[in-house]
């Protein structure tokens, strides 16, 4: 099996990826970049009007992994009915084992609440908000890092895309690459700014879920979809479909 292709080309941007992410880790783990989290936080409070903060809240939800692991299978399925192929189904199934055994670990492994852990309850002094490591916590209180909404989105537009194009072409329509694009960066960049304005994350918080759904979603298009093994039983349902024409 060959690797797709993937920009940029190479493992060099993957391992810089991995590495930004454990930095970030090793910085908050040691108290740095605290007061760009509370400036940031700060300033978001304090520039939340009624009209913004739902217009925010509502965008927010481009980034609710349950939905659009749904969308990602649902396209699965209807591209394997019409295509007589099981290969579409592959993507989603990996992309929620990647998330799955990824985010939330991390989640609990690093135990940090959120900024809004100070107004809501578990209603904490504002600085004991932004350590990591905090165990002693309630598990529901201390899952702000990495963000999963960022994460996610970036994974599941991603599949989203991915399953798009070879659906539309059954369709005998194509999809312009340029769509490709705006629908894998748009909804995630807007998830991404709307999660931490509205303080559910913290900046970096945000950053972190940034760089692991990257490095998450390289893995996924390197995939080579067409060209997994299949079971001889399966035969029958064996077409490709990245390449389908």
């Amino acid at each position: 099996m060959r690797l797709r292709p993937v920009r940029p080309a190479g493992w060099w941007f993957d391992a810089l990826l991995l590495a930004a992410l454990v930095a970030l880790t090793v910085a908050l783990a040691t108290e740095h970049l605290f007061g760009l989290d509370r400036a940031v936080a700060d300033w978001s409070d304090a520039h939340r009007p009624t009209v913004a903060y739902w217009v925010a809240r509502i965008l927010n939800y481009l980034g609710q992994g349950t939905p659009l692991t749904l969308i990602a299978a649902g396209l699965g399925v209807l591209l394997a009915i019409r295509l007589r192929s099981v290969r579409p189904l592959l993507p989603p199934v990996f992309g929620f084992a990647l998330t799955y055994l990824t985010i939330g670990p991390l989640k609990v492994w690093t135990a940090r609440p959120a900024p809004s852990a100070a107004t809501r309850e578990p209603f904490l002094p504002p600085e004991r908000t932004l350590p990591l490591f905090q165990d002693e916590l309630p598990l529901r209180f201390a899952q702000s890092y990495p963000s999963g909404h960022v994460a996610n989105a970036i994974v599941w537009y991603g599949v989203i895309a991915l399953l798009l194009a070879p659906l539309l072409r059954t369709y005998g329509r194509a999809m312009p690459p340029r769509l490709v694009t705006v629908v894998r960066i748009v909804p995630p960049l807007v998830v991404l700014c709307t999660t931490t304005y509205l303080g559910w994350h913290w900046l970096t918080d945000s950053i972190a879920g940034l760089l692991l759904g990257l490095l998450l979603d390289r893995l996924l298009h390197r995939a080579p979809w067409d060209g997994v093994p299949l079971p001889a039983a399966l035969a029958r349902w064996d077409r490709p479909f990245t390449s389908y024409p």
